[in-house]
Formats: structure tokens, C-alpha cells, sequence
């Protein structure tokens, strides 16, 4: 008989229509704190609120992980319910929501498996579907888990930043970096590494036409090495910008299939309006 297994995850992820609809997954929200106002990511602070108080306001907010108590209160109720369950996170190296949500596991004393994605946004949404596809076909939840955490040192990702000094506040990035990007007007590409879970500054390109020409040139290059079924455009409120990319990949790689989405605010809060990130999936080699 197949265990019955709970998703979660936190609001980093990007959740999909079918995600939000699944009985099975449960989002626990990350922080956002203005001065006294703290905020729950996609409970009661959209990204329309959350841009509009950055212009206003000039401020850069905080994020915080979900509290222990918050995953330990989770992880009671899910233990009336549910034989196991399997949480997919934002890296470990970004945030400390790994360790609220082991130590809430740890409190209900409910068997989850915990896997760090070493990413985020849509990264974290393609492991979760695989879970699920190998939970349909009556694999063991730890052996799922654990072809997760393999699976997550396949995502590649690149990001062109909205907001330099967004991203250089919230102490994402080196002041000789940030200075760098502004004195010579440089577009650097960021990426995280999902082999250490951290920010890298993987390129610098000198215009941000330029940029995107580059992030093609990469997703490319990988599609010709790899086997790639989807690639996925996020964005921080510019979807003319996400459309334009989308086209273009249209037309260098028509077979490959297309998401288009906005990023979560808790990575907004960091990256900045304006923000277009590339995100795909290596299912093998060719």
C-alpha cells in the first residue's frame, strides 16, 4: 500500500496553479519586514504592494525564514493526516528555512525528508512535480527524497537584477562588486551555484540587450548538450520584458516548451523590480 506523503514547501517557490490547487502541498510564508510592518509573502503582501512601498519609501525590507513554531505546528497537524512527508526548500546558503523546518520536524517528531533545493522560484516547483511523478509510481518517500536532493544540482539559473542597489543592501553582493556595476554601468548576471546553494557573479556584460543575447547563448549551448523539455522566465513586474525574452527563444528553439511567471516577493524583496531570470532543467545528457 502506498504512503501517503504531504508537500511542503515555503513562498519562495513559485506555485503553480495546479500546486496551489493539490490537497497534498502546503506553502509556509517567508517574512517581509518594513520598519514595524512584517508581512507574510502571498498571505497579505503581494508584489503590486511590495514594489509600490520600495518606490515610496526608498527602503530596502527584510526577509526571514518561517519560525520553528510555524513548522512544528505544521508538521503536528500533518502527522494526524499523513504518513510521511517530503519538504523542498529555498537553498540553505540563502536562507535559514531549512533549519526552522528541520528543527520544526524534529518538535511534532513526524518523519519528513528535507530537501534542499540549492535554488529557488521555479527550481524549487520542478522538484516538487518530480517528487510527485515518483510518489505516483509507488517509490519509497525517502528514496524520492533522496533523488531530489540529486536532481537539484541540475537546475541552471541566471538572473539579470532589477535593482543593483536592492540586491547590494540586502547583502547579496560585494561593495566592490555593486561599485564595479555602477561606475562602469555594467549588467552583471547572477547566478546561484547548485552546487553550493550561493549567489555567484557569473558574467559581466555591458548593456542589458546584451544580456539577454548572453542568456540565450547559454540556454542554447546547454539544449545542444542536454536534454531540456521546458525553460521558465521570471520576472519582477515587466512582463513586456518576459514576452520579448519569450520570443526570442521561440525563435532560436521552437520545440521547447515555455513558462512565463513572476517571482515571489520574498525574492523581489532582494532582486528588485525589473528583475528576468532564466531557469531550466537538465533531464540528461544527449
Amino acid at each position: 500500500m502506498t504512503k501517503k506523503i504531504a508537500w511542503v514547501t515555503d513562498s519562495t517557490a513559485y506555485i503553480t496553479k495546479e500546486l496551489a490547487e493539490h490537497p497534498d502541498v502546503y506553502i509556509l510564508p517567508i517574512n517581509i519586514t518594513f520598519d514595524q510592518d512584517t508581512y507574510e509573502d502571498g498571505v497579505n503582501l503581494t508584489t503590486d504592494i511590495l514594489y509600490k512601498r520600495i518606490r515610496e519609501e526608498k527602503t530596502v525590507p527584510k526577509t526571514s525564514q518561517p519560525s520553528v513554531g510555524k513548522f512544528a505546528e505544521l508538521y503536528e497537524k500533518l502527522k494526524t493526516e499523513y504518513d510521511h512527508a517530503i519538504a523542498v526548500h529555498i537553498s540553505g546558503k540563502l536562507s535559514g528555512t531549512i533549519d526552522s523546518s528541520t528543527q520544526g520536524k524534529n518538535i511534532a517528531e513526524f518523519e519528513v525528508e528535507i530537501v534542499d533545493s540549492k535554488c529557488m522560484s521555479y527550481a524549487i516547483t520542478t522538484l516538487i512535480e518530480k517528487g510527485m511523478h515518483l510518489a505516483e509510481e509507488g517509490k519509497p518517500y525517502v528514496e524520492i527524497a533522496e533523488t531530489l536532493r540529486e536532481e537539484a544540482s541540475q537546475s541552471e539559473n541566471y538572473i539579470l537584477l532589477g535593482n543593483l542597489e536592492q540586491f547590494y543592501k540586502g547583502g547579496r553582493m560585494s561593495g566592490a562588486q555593486y561599485l564595479l556595476g555602477n561606475i562602469l554601468q555594467i549588467k552583471p548576471i547572477i547566478r546561484i551555484n547548485t552546487q553550493t546553494g550561493e549567489f555567484e557573479l557569473f558574467e559581466r556584460v555591458r548593456s542589458e540587450k546584451k544580456a539577454v543575447k548572453r542568456l540565450i547563448e547559454l540556454l542554447k549551448k546547454s539544449y545542444e548538450e542536454n536534454i531540456i523539455q521546458q525553460v521558465e522566465i521570471m520576472h519582477g513586474n515587466v512582463i513586456t520584458k518576459a514576452n520579448g525574452l519569450k520570443q526570442k527563444i521561440q525563435q532560436e528553439l521552437p520545440d521547447i516548451n515555455i513558462v512565463v511567471g513572476e517571482i515571489s516577493s520574498t525574492i523581489a524583496a532582494h532582486a528588485g523590480e525589473g528583475t528576468v531570470a532564466l531557469i531550466w532543467h537538465k533531464e540528461g545528457t544527449k
